[in-house]
């Protein structure tokens, strides 16, 4: 069973940095796409960045790619979105999530999902 739990977002200013983690209690990750998705207010859920169960190959959304990095620990069953240069677009409810697919961006193949966890950058 996996089970996902995130943690490290908070209220910061435009042009700072945070970095979410998201932990495995199941145990499972090592074989799992992994991935952050996020959902603004009043907006659907979107892709935002996800990574091969080898951390081999990464994806991002348009709207991050240069700002933020996906990384994953596989040995401490743990992933990681580094966000930098946040802007007040980028306020949302971050979402970790784990798919047995083999890298897609398609929300409904994602079988694991965290609780979610905020992050708000004020304009």
């Amino acid at each position: 069973q996996v089970q996902l739990i995130e943690s490290g977002g908070g209220l910061v200013q435009a042009g700072a940095s945070l970095r979410l983690s998201c932990a495995d209690s199941g145990r499972t990750f090592s074989r799992n796409t992994l991935a952050w998705f996020r959902q603004a207010p009043g907006k659907e859920r979107e892709f935002v960045a996800q990574i091969s169960w080898s951390g081999g190959f990464k994806d991002y959304a348009a709207s991050v790619k240069g700002r933020f990095t996906i990384s994953r620990d596989n040995a401490k069953n743990k992933v990681y979105l580094q966000m930098n240069s946040l802007k007040p677009e980028d306020t949302a409810v971050y979402y970790c999530a784990a798919s047995r697919a083999i890298l897609t961006r398609r929300e409904h193949e994602y079988d694991y999902w965290g609780q979610g966890n905020q992050v708000t950058v004020p304009s």
